[in-house]
C-alpha cells in the first residue's frame, strides 16, 4: 500500500510507474477526490473550533447556534467518510511500483533470462508425462479425486505419496539446517485483515476460497500460500532493528480457485486447487531487501541443484510481477514432456508495501520505519514432483531417486 502523501506529491511519477505495471492511473479523478476530502476535513475542523469557542462563552443564546453547528459537523463527517472510502478503494488496489533495475514491459515477453543451469537430459527412449507414468503404475489417481472433489484435485498413492512427503521434509531440513529459517506450523484459515495485509484482498477476492461460518460476521479464508500467515506473524508489531532479519519457513497446503486460468493446464498436477508448497518469508530492514532477495533466491535454487534438475532463472518485467512485488525472480524447472521450462518458484521483494498494509514497523537509528518483507517458494511441491518424475524416468516406467533424497525415501534407489 502506498502513502497518501507520497502519492499526492509525486502523481506524475506514480502514474508512469503504474503504467509500467499495466495500470492506467486516473490522476484527475484521484486528485479531485483527495482535494474534496481535505476540504471537508478542513471545514469540519473549523466548525469544531467554532463550537469549542462558543462553549467557552457559556451563554444561553449560543445553544441553538451550537446545535446547528453540531448537525452540520455530523453531515460533514458522513460526506467525508464516503469520500475517504472511495480514496481507500483506489489506494488498496494500487500495485507496488517496480525498482529501477526491473525490465519495463507489459508481459512475460519482456522478462530477462539471468541464468540457465546444467544441460537438459537426453533420453534414448520415448518419454512419458507424469500423467501417463502415474496412470500406468496406478500411483496418481485423478478419476477418484474427481468423484470426491471435482477437477483440479489429485490423489497420490503408495510410493508417490511417500515421494511428496519426502520432498517436503528434504526442503524443510535444507532451509532450516543450512540457511537458518525458523520452522512455523501455521493456521490454514485466516481472517480478512490478514489477507488484506499481504495484498490478497480486496483485489484478488475472486481467486480465494472463503469459509462460511455460522453465527459469525468475521470473514475467513483458506490460505492461498503460507506467505499470508508467515508475513502476518509480525502484523501490528513494533520491532527493533536488533530483531531483524526474521526468516520463517512453512510447509502447508495452499488453496486457490485459479479463477483467471480457465482452460490452462487442465491436465495433470501442474495447476491444482489444492497443493503443497514450502514457503520462505523474510522480514528485514528496507535497505537490506535486495541483498535478502539474492539470498532467498539462492536458498530456493539450492533445492534444484541438490536434486540435479535443469532450471533457469528469470527476472520478471514490470508488467509480469505480482501485485505486492517490487522485484521478482522466477525459477523455472525443465519439464521434459512439455519440452519447456515451467515456473516452480517466485522470489519477491515487496519493500515496505505489505508492511504499510499490516502496520508493522521497527525502531532503528533514524527512528521508526516500516519493515521490508520478502517471500519465495522454496519450492512448490507438486511441480517439483512433476519435474522429478519426468526427468528421472526410465524406459520401464520406474523412477530413479536422486542421491540427496534417498534417505527421505527409506533408501530406495527407484520407485
Amino acid at each position: 500500500m502506498h502513502n497518501l502523501k507520497d502519492l499526492r506529491k509525486n502523481l506524475d511519477l506514480f502514474k508512469k510507474k503504474f503504467n509500467d505495471r499495466n495500470l492506467n492511473f486516473d490522476i484527475n479523478g484521484f486528485s479531485n477526490l483527495d482535494k474534496r476530502n481535505r476540504e471537508l476535513i478542513s471545514k469540519k475542523e473549523t466548525l469544531e473550533q467554532e463550537k469549542k469557542n462558543l462553549s467557552k462563552l457559556k451563554e444561553k443564546q449560543n445553544f441553538e447556534k451550537s446545535k446547528k453547528i453540531s448537525e452540520e459537523i455530523d453531515k460533514l463527517i458522513i460526506d467525508q467518510k464516503k469520500i475517504q472510502k472511495k480514496i481507500d478503494e483506489i489506494i488498496y488496489n494500487l500495485p507496488n511500483i517496480a525498482t529501477d533495475d526491473v525490465p519495463v514491459g507489459n508481459n512475460e515477453k519482456f522478462n530477462k533470462l539471468i541464468k540457465k543451469s546444467k544441460q537438459i537430459k537426453e533420453f534414448n527412449f520415448e518419454i512419458k508425462s507424469h500423467v501417463d507414468i502415474g496412470k500406468d503404475n496406478g500411483k496418481i489417481d485423478f478419476e477418484t479425486s474427481i468423484k470426491l472433489s471435482g477437477s483440479r484435485f489429485v490423489i497420490l498413492k503408495d510410493k508417490f505419496a511417500l515421494l511428496e512427503r519426502a520432498l517436503i521434509n528434504f526442503m524443510l531440513d535444507t532451509h532450516i539446517n543450512e540457511f537458518g529459517y525458523k520452522e512455523i506450523s501455521p493456521p490454514l484459515i485466516v481472517n480478512e485483515e490478514v489477507m488484506f495485509g499481504t495484498g490478497q484482498l480486496p483485489k484478488f477476492e475472486d481467486d480465494q476460497f472463503e469459509v462460511k461460518l455460522e453465527n459469525s460476521e468475521d470473514r475467513k479464508f483458506l490460505i492461498p500460500t503460507a506467505e499470508v500467515v508467515l508475513t502476518n506473524l509480525v502484523r501490528k508489531s513494533s520491532l527493533s532493528s536488533k530483531d531483524l532479519p526474521l526468516r520463517f519457513v512453512a510447509a502447508t497446503p495452499c488453496f486457490r480457485k485459479e479463477a483467471g486460468s480457465y482452460g490452462k493446464d487442465t491436465k495433470g498436477m501442474m495447476r491444482q486447487h489444492q497443493f503443497y508448497k514450502v514457503e520462505l518469508v523474510s522480514i528485514v530492514e528496507p535497505k537490506n531487501c535486495m541483498s535478502e532477495l539474492d539470498r532467498m533466491l539462492n536458498c530456493a535454487e539450492s533445492i534444484l541443484k541438490k536434486l540435479e534438475l535443469p532450471y533457469q532463472i528469470i527476472l520478471l518485467s514490470s508488467g509480469d510481477m505480482g501485485f505486492s512485488a517490487e522485484k521478482t525472480f522466477d525459477i523455472e524447472v525443465w519439464i521434459p514432456s512439455e519440452k519447456k521450462f515451467r515456473e516452480i518458484s517466485s522470489c519477491s521483494s515487496c519493500g515496505s508495501f505489505q508492511a504499510r498494509r499490516m502496520g508493522t514497523k521497527y525502531k532503528g537509528a533514524s527512528g521508526s520505519e516500516f519493515v521490508g518483507t520478502l517471500n519465495g517458494s522454496g519450492l512448490a511441491v507438486g511441480r517439483l514432483m512433476i519435474a522429478l518424475i519426468e526427468n528421472y524416468q526410465n524406459k520401464d516406467g520406474s523412477i530413479n531417486i536422486p542421491k540427496n533424497l534417498k534417505k527421505y525415501m527409506n533408501n530406495l534407489d527407484k520407485i
